[in-house]
């Protein structure tokens, strides 16, 4: 009789703890929901009030930007041909 009481007692508490479980689930999802909205609503305000270039300024600077990339490209690859020159040059030198 003691063994069976015990075996409900358990089936009792671990049901209770279930459904605690289950019942604090359903605060958190709606609790994320709301914060997720009001993470939007922040978004939306502070998009509002940048400050956008003009087309004109998009187009300056992304020219000047690919022409620093066309520049470094070649002054990097000249600079790896000369090192690589040098290090041939070396090595033919002391026989390596």
């Amino acid at each position: 009789m003691m063994a069976t009481q015990s075996v409900k007692v358990k089936n009792e508490e671990s049901q209770n703890a279930i459904t605690g479980a289950a019942s604090g689930i359903g605060e958190k999802v709606s609790s994320t929901i709301r914060d997720s909205r009001e993470f939007l609503h922040d978004v939306r305000v502070e998009m509002k009030q940048v400050t956008w270039p003009s087309r004109d300024d998009v187009v300056s600077t992304t020219g000047i930007v690919i022409a620093t990339v066309f520049f470094f490209g070649v002054f990097l690859a000249a600079v790896d041909w000369l090192v690589q020159r040098g290090v041939t040059y070396i090595f033919k030198v002391f026989g390596v």
